[in-house]
């Protein structure tokens, strides 16, 4: 396999696997497992996991990482304190479909980003292959119905989902920007220390108004899923993914996100497979497709 389809199939499991944490998400919300606390155990439980296969590698890179620890830094803050706790938070105010809705933005920013920043230059089948991507996206989650989304009232959590899609668009465009002679394990594992340092407080402020957790079956059946998918393979998924193909091109994959989420709902909730799924799904893997071609292929 080359790396371009190796990059390909990489950032397809990580939408996968995100797209189940938003399902998944919802549902811890619907628990009442308190949203900051769950990030918190999620991160804590990942970095646990983390360090028996990252530890040696971190003691050999020590000065190497101590050089390059404020962008290191910046990621978890970025990614691992807010990103996720923002979007488990949003969760509690909006729907799935709301959400989803708010991250179709991504790819947008991240475009905008990276040509701001000259890392990676824009060409017209990346703006083409947007366009058909957000088409997709519009046919999914308005239900074929473009009323639906002309009505759509942005609520606290369409908001929170925001801050979301512009953390979420710096971290994308700075991994093509910084290359780290460590794998990706062991950068991931170094982004979610940073990040603990900054959810702790969160899980205290959450403890202080009085929202506990109740350690039951569907609590750790829930954060055994955030913590190997959307947290562990995800992210090492998405970190190779951009590296091998850059932040303009991998963006685009976002746009799987709704598509896997409709699949997810029809299985979990055994909704029907209508026309508009598969138009929207035939625009977003052709705005994909677009994204992908180069200018002078």
């Amino acid at each position: 396999m080359s790396k371009k389809y190796l990059a390909y199939f990489l950032l397809v499991l990580a939408t996968v696997f995100w797209s189940g944490n938003f399902i998944v998400g919802k549902f811890a919300t619907l628990f009442e497992i308190p949203p900051l606390t769950l990030n918190v155990l999620r991160w804590i439980s990942a970095w646990l996991i983390l360090i028996p296969f990252t530890y040696k590698e971190i003691y050999n890179n020590y000065s190497y990482i101590k050089k390059n620890f404020l962008i290191i830094s910046f990621l978890g803050i970025i990614t691992i304190s807010t990103f996720n706790s923002v979007v488990y938070v949003a969760l509690n105010y909006t729907q799935v479909i709301n959400a989803v809705l708010v991250l179709a933005v991504i790819p947008a920013v991240t475009i905008i980003l990276s040509s701001l920043m000259k890392i990676d230059k824009t060409n017209n089948f990346q703006i083409f292959g947007l366009i058909l991507s957000i088409i997709g996206v519009g046919s999914i989650i308005s239900n074929g119905n473009i009323q639906k989304i002309i009505s759509l009232s942005f609520n606290k959590g369409d908001l929170w989902m925001l801050v979301c899609v512009l953390t979420w668009s710096l971290y994308s465009t700075l991994l093509k920007k910084n290359k780290f002679n460590f794998s990706q394990f062991t950068l991931i594992q170094l982004m979610v220390s940073v990040g603990i340092l900054f959810l702790i407080p969160q899980y205290f402020y959450e403890q202080s108004i009085g929202l506990e957790v109740n350690y039951n079956k569907p609590f750790f059946l829930i954060l055994f899923y955030v913590v190997i998918f959307p947290a562990i393979a995800a992210y090492y998924c998405w970190q190779k993914g951009v590296e091998i193909i850059g932040p303009n091109r991998a963006t685009m994959f976002v746009q799987l996100m709704p598509l896997f989420s409709s699949v997810m709902a029809i299985i979990i909730f055994n909704e029907k497979f209508e026309i508009y799924h598969f138009v929207g799904a035939t625009f977003i893997v052709s705005g994909i497709y677009l994204s992908n071609k180069k200018t002078h292929d």
